[in-house]
C-alpha cells in the first residue's frame, strides 16, 4: 500500500467522501465504468467494457481479486457503493453518494401534503393522550377529514392545553419545546405518509383491479391457476406491506413516549424508511404498468397479469415451491435471496 493512499484514509474518518472516489490503479486501467445491481440477482457489480463485451464482476470478487481490505478508504468506498445502489441506479466515478449512506437523510423529497398529514397525526395522537382516547377514534377517518379537524379553530384550546402538559411530563422549558419535538417527528413521518401513497396504496389498488379481473374470468380453466397464484402473492405482498405500516404506527402512536425518544424514533422510523423506498424501487416499474393499463383489451391484460406473476414469484413464493417452480422451467435459481428486491 502507498503512502499516497495513507490520507484518503484519514480523511475518510472524519468525513466518509461525498462523491464515488477509488484510488487503486487498477480502476484507472477499466476506462468508462459504472456500478449497478445485476439484473438477476441484485448483487452490486462493476460494469466495463472488455473489448467488444461488457463485462460484470461482482464488487466483493472484485476487492478480494485486487487485496483491498475492509478498512481501506476503497473498502470503505466499496462497501459504501454497494448500500449506495439499493437507493441509485447505477455510480459512476465522480457520482455523489445518496443521502442515505452519508447522513442517513433521504434522497429524496414527500410532498408538502404528506408533512401536512404527519403533523395532523401527531398532533391528534397528542390532544387524545388528555382526552382519554376519545379523539384518538377518529383518527380512523379520511385524511382529508383528518387534517379538516386539525386545522379546526375549535381544535386550537385542546391542541394548547395538550402542549402545555406535555412540557411539563416530559420537563421541558415551554410548550414552543414540545412544538419542535412535534415537527421533527412530523418530517420524519412525512416520508412514510409518502410512501404510503407511492407503494402501498398502489399495490391495494393493483390488488383490487386483479380481483374484478378473476370475477370476471371466473370459470375459465386457462386462466385459472395463473389468477390464483397471483392473488395469493398478491395477498403476501400485502401482508407484509401492512405488517410494516402498522408497525410504524403502532411505534409513533405513543405520542409521549415518541417525543421523549425522538432520537431512537428516528432511527426507527428512518430504518423503515429505507426499506420501503427500496420496496418501491423494485416494485415501481410493474406499478407503472398497472398505472397506465386503462381501457385495454382482455388479451393485454392478461399479458399484464402474467408478467405481474412473474414479478411476485421470486419475492413472494415460499423456498419450496419457488424452487420447484424453478426446477419444472430449468432454471437455476438463487437460493439465497428469494424475498429481497
Amino acid at each position: 500500500m502507498s503512502h499516497a493512499a495513507e490520507p484518503v484514509q484519514d480523511a475518510s474518518r472524519e468525513a466518509p467522501p461525498s462523491v464515488c472516489t477509488l484510488m487503486h490503479p487498477a480502476f484507472r486501467k477499466f476506462g468508462a465504468m459504472v456500478f449497478r445491481q445485476a439484473e438477476t440477482d441484485h448483487v452490486p457489480v462493476l460494469i466495463f467494457q472488455l473489448g467488444e463485451r461488457e463485462a460484470a464482476v461482482p464488487i466483493t470478487a472484485l476487492q478480494r481479486e485486487l487485496g483491498i481490505a475492509a478498512q481501506d478508504a476503497d473498502g470503505q468506498m466499496l462497501a459504501l457503493i454497494a448500500k449506495a445502489l439499493d437507493f441509485v441506479a447505477c455510480l459512476r466515478p465522480g457520482d455523489a453518494l445518496p443521502a442515505e449512506v452519508l447522513t442517513g437523510e433521504a434522497s429524496w423529497e414527500p410532498e408538502a401534503s404528506h408533512f401536512t398529514l404527519s403533523m395532523a397525526r401527531l398532533r391528534l395522537q397528542l390532544v387524545s393522550w388528555i382526552s382519554g382516547g376519545q379523539i384518538g377514534e377518529q383518527s380512523r377517518a379520511s385524511d382529508e377529514t383528518l387534517v379538516a379537524m386539525v386545522e379546526d379553530p375549535g381544535f386550537r384550546p385542546q391542541l394548547q392545553s395538550a402542549f402545555e402538559q406535555a412540557a411539563q411530563v416530559l420537563n421541558l422549558a415551554d410548550t414552543e419545546a414540545v412544538v419542535v419535538l412535534i415537527g421533527e417527528l412530523a418530517h420524519e413521518l412525512a416520508y412514510i405518509e409518502a410512501l404510503r401513497v407511492r407503494l402501498l396504496q398502489r399495490v391495494e389498488a393493483m390488488a383490487a383491479r386483479i380481483e374484478t379481473m378473476a370475477r370476471r374470468w371466473r370459470g375459465d380453466s386457462a386462466h385459472s391457476e395463473t389468477l390464483a397464484q397471483t392473488r395469493r402473492l398478491t395477498t403476501v405482498a400485502l401482508e407484509q406491506l401492512h405488517t410494516r405500516f402498522e408497525q410504524l404506527d403502532a411505534q409513533t402512536g405513543e405520542i409521549l413516549s415518541a417525543l421523549r425518544n425522538v432520537q431512537s424514533q428516528r432511527a426507527f422510523i428512518r430504518s423503515n424508511r429505507d426499506w420501503l423506498y427500496c420496496s418501491l424501487r423494485g416494485w415501481e416499474p410493474m406499478l407503472a404498468q398497472w398505472d397506465a393499463a386503462v381501457g385495454l383489451e382482455d388479451r393485454a391484460v392478461w399479458s399484464l397479469i402474467e408478467r405481474t406473476y412473474q414479478f411476485l414469484a421470486p419475492r413472494f413464493m415460499v423456498v419450496t415451491e419457488w424452487l420447484s417452480l424453478a426446477r419444472a422451467t430449468r432454471s437455476k435459481p438463487d437460493r439465497t435471496r428469494q424475498l429481497e428486491w
